[in-house]
């Protein structure tokens, strides 16, 4: 089966974002952890959730969360090099999302059969990124970077492109990024608070997911 081209798989990524509007970043400490969350993040009314490779569990977890048949999109996150990319790919990942983009990862990206979303920080970055045929790209770390105000300005010289922004979003500013027209979703924990998974409160999971999508 041949794989789809670059243009083709960024179009899946964007219809993706589009789909989930609010993307739940989540660094979990057991298989069983993370289906539970993933099981009150799609009670919630998510669609997709980004598993980062933080902790040692990540892949495990990426597997069983797929394979539970939850109605969600599974991707990996804060994916660092190309070996990285290889692993998430074989234990199932739906998605990639990286922090940034530097070339190598660059290159193994534009092979990768899957959607994938590179991250960028500055213009410098981003024209680096599209000129390789990205258009569906992570904005981090998005508040320390500038927040709306940036994504605004970015939009004038970038009009092709689209953001998920992440990092110091939350459930009080997530509508203020999404309101813009390069921005069809955001990234964040919020709706999954350490202490929420810890203590197993999934119904204060399901619960933020719920206002964040304004259900």
């Amino acid at each position: 089966m041949n794989t789809p081209d670059l243009a083709t798989l960024q179009q899946q990524s964007l219809a993706l974002l589009r789909r989930a509007r609010i993307m739940p970043v989540l660094s979990l400490e057991s298989v069983a952890q993370g289906l539970d969350c993933a099981r009150a993040l799609a009670a919630g009314g998510l669609t997709a959730i980004e598993v980062t490779l933080r902790t040692p569990v990540a892949l495990q977890a990426i597997r069983a969360i797929r394979d539970a048949g939850l109605g969600l999109s599974v991707g990996a996150g804060t994916v660092l090099d190309a070996a990285q990319l290889e692993a998430v790919i074989a234990h199932g990942a739906e998605f990639i999302v990286t922090p940034g983009t530097p070339p190598a990862l660059a290159d193994a990206l534009q092979r990768a059969p899957l959607p994938v979303i590179p991250g960028a920080a500055t213009a410098g970055e981003i024209m680096a990124l599209r000129a390789r045929g990205f258009r569906t790209l992570k904005f981090f770390p998005a508040a320390p970077s500038g927040g709306v105000n940036a994504l605004k300005a970015l939009h004038g010289p970038f009009a092709d492109l689209y953001f998920c922004p992440t990092g110091g979003i939350g459930e009080h500013d997530a509508k203020d990024y999404l309101a813009l027209p390069n921005v069809p979703c955001v990234g964040g924990s919020w709706m999954v608070r350490k202490e929420w998974l810890q203590a197993g409160d999934w119904a204060s999971v399901s619960a933020s997911a719920r206002r964040s999508v304004g259900g």
